[in-house]
């Protein structure tokens, strides 16, 4: 069987669950990966605590994810910390083989998001990546933000610009 490992690989075999929460921790390599991956500065801690629940078509994974990243500030590119805590509610379901549909599904607020899986094994490891990269705000800005968008001559998206906003500027100061 082969297999495309995430770099935060997790491999978890539905019929040996056991009781009591999963730690997942990742280690500086993996973090570094991941760093990669997603465009950060860096990953400097990633965690997660989850309680995995066999269920008659597939297993309930709920906890929570804990990490500290670096990223670039979307304006100026200045290392930006950030944490991020999420709740992890997905579940994990053998793969089947459908005919494509063009009807929307919609989920009601208690259903969990699924996520289909091959063989005998899902990888808990790669859900909680993606759920951290789904956390990252891609438009955060640090404190020299409005600073850089000044010296660059870049317009605020609270003022209007160009030469419309100038001509209307001009009338209000009449």
């Amino acid at each position: 069987m082969s297999e495309n490992l995430s770099e935060f690989s997790r491999l978890i075999d539905p019929r040996k669950i056991d009781a009591g929460p999963l730690v997942l921790q990742a280690n500086e390599q993996e973090r570094a990966a991941l760093a990669k991956r997603f465009g950060l500065v860096s990953v400097n801690a990633l965690s997660a605590t989850i309680d995995l629940e066999p269920k008659p078509n597939g297993v309930a994974a709920n906890g929570s994810l804990q990490a500290d990243i670096i990223q670039s500030c979307a304006v100026s590119g200045d290392d930006l910390p950030a944490q991020i805590d999420e709740v992890i509610a997905l579940k994990f379901v053998p793969e089947q083989v459908r005919e494509p549909s063009e009807e929307e599904i919609e989920l009601a607020p208690e259903e969990l998001d699924e996520i289909e899986y091959a063989g005998d094994r899902f990888d808990l490891g790669e859900a909680v990546a993606q759920t951290m990269a789904l956390a990252i705000d891609p438009f955060a800005e640090g404190p020299r933000a409005d600073q850089v968008r000044a010296e660059k001559g870049l317009a605020n998206d609270d003022e209007p610009s160009g030469p419309l906003a100038e001509a209307l500027k001009s009338l209000k100061t009449r």
